[in-house]
């Protein structure tokens, strides 16, 4: 016959199993901006990318926060990617900043790297 005890540390192990598993799900992408990282003000970046009509891309590390200036218009974005090595500027960028054709290229950063 089980103890008292016993009882109770199964229960609480089971208990504890069922809640890790249900926060345990995975994520996806949502194909929203989200999936790139998030808007920020300005103020908060570490580096200002200037934009010229010349500007094919912009090279960024995942994890770091850039202000792009295009026309005297900037935003600034922290960049935390959801496996996206690569994608158009316009799709983060607020409609009164015209960045066409440019691409970002987002380097991984070691410190996300798992193992």
């Amino acid at each position: 016959m089980l103890k008292k005890q016993n009882i109770i540390l199964i229960l609480s192990f089971g208990f504890s199993s069922a809640v890790l598993a249900s926060s345990a799900y995975a994520i996806n992408a949502t194909g929203t901006k989200v999936d790139y990282g998030a808007s920020v003000t300005t103020n908060f970046a570490d580096r200002e990318i200037k934009l010229t009509p010349a500007t094919k891309w912009a090279n960024v590390t995942d994890g770091e926060t850039v202000r792009f200036t295009a026309d005297g218009k900037s935003f600034a974005w922290h960049f935390d990617t959801f496996n996206q090595s690569t994608f158009d500027l316009s799709t983060i960028a607020p409609k009164d900043v015209h960045v066409e054709h440019v691409r970002v290229y987002v380097e991984s950063n070691p410190l996300y790297r798992g193992g």
